[in-house]
This record gives C-alpha cells, structure tokens and sequence, in this order.
C-alpha cells in the first residue's frame, strides 16, 4: 500500500478507537448506534484531511468502523464493574466483576478483562486470513447448519450443570419467554434520541441493578487498590478464541451467549480468569465478524452491516485489499484499546473510591434510570423494572444468574429454527 493511505488508515483507526472509547464508557450507547453517524462524517474527514482519492473513502470509514467496534469490545466492560451497566456482551462477566469489586480489587477485574481482550485480538488478528482461507474452502457450508444445535446444546449445559436443575429449567424458560416478548413484541423504545434499544434496560435489570442493590444495602465498600500488575496469563484468553469464532460465525449466538458456553464446559476457579475468557469471547467476536462478512457478504453485527452497505463487495476475495486494511485498522485499534482500559478503569476507580457507598449507588441507580429514560422513553423503565425483579430470583432460589442469559439464548434459537409466533 501507499505510505499515504497507511497513514489515513492509521489516522481512522484512532479516531475510530476514540468513537469506541465514547460508546464503550457510555451506558445504553452502542457503537452499532454510531455507526451511522461514521458513515456520514467518513467523506468529511477524508476532505478536510485532503489525502486520498475518494474512491478510498468506503474502505476508511469501515476501517473507522470495526476500530471503533474493537476498542469497544475492550471498554465497555469498565462501566460494568463500576456502575453496574452491563454492556449486551458482558453481561455474564458481570457478576464475577462485582465480586472483586466488593473485596476491593475492581481494577483486578478490569485488568483480567484487559488483558484477556488483547490476547483474543491478537490471536483473532494472527488467525483471521488462514480463517478466511477454510471458509472460502467450504468449511462455511458445513457450519450454517449447525447454528440451532448449537444453542440447544448450550441451554441443556447450563440446565444439567446447575445445582437445581428444576429450578435452572423455570428460571431458563421465563428468561427465555421475557427476552423473547422484549425484542420481538414491538414494544415501544423511543428514546429523547430516536428509536433506541431495549437490551440496554432489559440486561442492566437482570444483571447490573441486583448486584447495585446488594451493595446499597451492605452500607460501606472497601477501599479500592491497583496492584498493577496482570492478574492472569494469556491462557483464559486463549481459551475464548475457538468460542470467539463460534459466537463470530453463528447469527443469533452472542458472546455472551459463547461465554455461557464456555464456562459450562470448562469453568475457571478464579473470577480474574472467567472475566479475561469473557472478555477474550467478546472481543474475538468483534474481529471475526470482519471474516464473516469477507466469505458469506452477511453481516452477524451491527457494524458489519453498516460496513456491508458502504463497503459492497470490496471485500470479497481471499485477502482482498479492503479487507487487509481493515485488519491493519482493527491491530491499531486494539493497542489503544488496551491502554484506554486500564485509564478508564484507574478513573472510575478513583471516583468509585472517592464517593460514599450510599451516595454512589443512589447516584449510579438516578444515573441508569435516567439513562434508561432518555435512551428508551416510560417503557424502557417497565423493562428495568421488571428485569430487576427477575434478576433478584436466581440467587433467592439458590442458583446461578448464568439462566438469564437465556434472555438471549432462547429468542435465537427460536429465530435459529425459524419459529414464528
């Protein structure tokens, strides 16, 4: 490539990392909600820098994109520990990081995260073009069909390894029923800023208000240390990468779903591990979503399909010029989001710790409802409300908060089997 467009594609990856930075510490704000706004401002940015040839200008903005995705995928765990927000693809991560966080180690829990995000890029980064390679071979034929027995063995696992199964199974089903009745009923999300999601509400109900609340009632909190150093090695982090792909390839499996699976066959014994293998997952999932979209033209995000709609065909080809761009866009982005990681969590950190236990989970309750509101109007706040009831039921009847991730798992699997109502 010309230095001149390495350099742009540089350029859009930092701006892109900082757009990902902004959603990810934002509780409610998606980088799949920004994405349009990239795809506008794209053409601008190139004119005011006066570097390229327009015809550049579709493979920078996607370059801005998935950079924007990736450190996305890093951030937005740091909010989940602090605030108790939970972002769609930490949500499981969560309870672990609340642990930690109780015992004075949050920033244990962001630097497990950290840590297990880079070593899913990088790995991700080493094995997306021999990926790329078998899934234009016709390995991609073979795994369509595998989507919904995915899922279903998924929801056998967390039943079967549960400590009350019976119970697992109701609390399973009624996740599974509300999740489905939450994104497939119409229910009105207008938001002060347009149509908005109700992921965010349903999820920081299920995962983020109990723990909130649990931690409200205890009166006090410990004082928060950074040892500074990283908590775990690269192993959990390598561990997520095959569950990354799965989650990266199959429509409808999430990462949180993927992480649901993963710590059902092989659960880690330390919460720092379970939180670096989550965060691996998520983070993998980001990055193959680029192949995913290089081999069937399908985006399984968000992103991906705002890529998709600018990009056309450019990426079509093993190896193609756009899709190595790309590439290079996502390995920048994934060197700032690290280091924006552990900054955004020694910030929060030091206000978490700086602030009286009541006052702040008052603050952080006042914050995530208005948030709520303002994201997704009075019947975003019944979805809260409700979630939050339904969170507090698990550890009342002596199990795992891991079936609500059945909120999820179920309506993709009923898409997954072709279902309809």
């Amino acid at each position: 490539m010309d230095p001149s467009v390495l350099f742009l594609i540089a350029v859009f990856a930092v701006i892109g990392s900082l757009v990902g930075t902004f959603t990810g510490l934002v509780p409610g704000i998606h980088v799949n909600t920004v994405s349009s706004l990239l795809v506008a401002g794209g053409p601008a940015v190139v004119s005011f820098l006066g570097m390229a040839d327009p015809q550049s200008v579709p493979v920078l903005t996607a370059c801005c994109i998935f950079a924007a995705a990736t450190v996305h995928s890093f951030v937005s765990f740091v909010p989940s520990v602090f605030i108790g927000a939970p972002d769609p693809d930490d949500a499981i991560s969560v309870l672990p990081a609340h642990r930690l966080l109780s015992q004075g180690h949050g920033m244990r829990a962001v630097r497990a995260s950290a840590e297990g995000s880079a070593v899913g890029a990088a790995a991700a980064l080493m094995l997306a073009i021999p990926l790329q390679w078998v899934m234009l071979g016709g390995a991609s034929g073979i795994l369509d069909v595998l989507t919904a027995g995915v899922l279903a063995a998924t929801l056998v696992v967390i039943i079967l390894t549960s400590t009350r199964p019976a119970v697992t199974l109701v609390l399973s089903a009624v996740a599974g029923l509300f999740g489905y009745i939450v994104m497939n009923s119409g229910i009105p999300s207008e938001g002060v800023f347009g149509e908005g999601t109700l992921l965010f509400p349903m999820l920081t109900g299920l995962f983020g208000i109990p723990p909130l609340m649990e931690r409200h009632r205890e009166g006090k909190k410990r004082r928060q240390v950074d040892e500074d150093t990283d908590p775990v090695g690269p192993v959990p982090g390598l561990k997520g990468v095959a569950t990354g792909l799965i989650a990266g390839w199959f429509p409808g499996i999430t990462s949180t779903v993927g992480a649901t699976l993963a710590s059902a066959f092989g659960r880690e014994k330390e919460p720092e591990s379970f939180i670096a293998l989550v965060s691996s997952i998520s983070t993998v999932t980001a990055i193959f979503a680029l192949v995913t979209l290089s081999v069937t033209g399908s985006g399984r995000s968000g992103t991906a399909m705002a890529v998709k709609n600018i990009i056309g065909d450019s990426l079509s080809g093993f190896c193609s010029e756009a899709f190595m761009a790309i590439l290079l866009s996502i390995a920048v982005a994934s060197a700032v989001g690290y280091v924006m990681t552990i900054a955004a969590g020694r910030m929060l950190s030091g206000i978490y710790s700086s602030i009286p236990s009541d006052t702040l989970s008052t603050g952080v309750l006042i914050l995530i409802t208005a948030l709520v509101l303002l994201m997704t109007g009075p019947w975003g706040l019944a979805v809260l409300a409700l979630s939050a009831f339904l969170g507090y039921m698990p550890p009342a009847s002596g199990v795992s908060r891991t079936c609500l991730a059945c909120c999820i798992m179920i309506p993709a699997l009923v898409s997954a089997l072709g279902i309809s109502p």
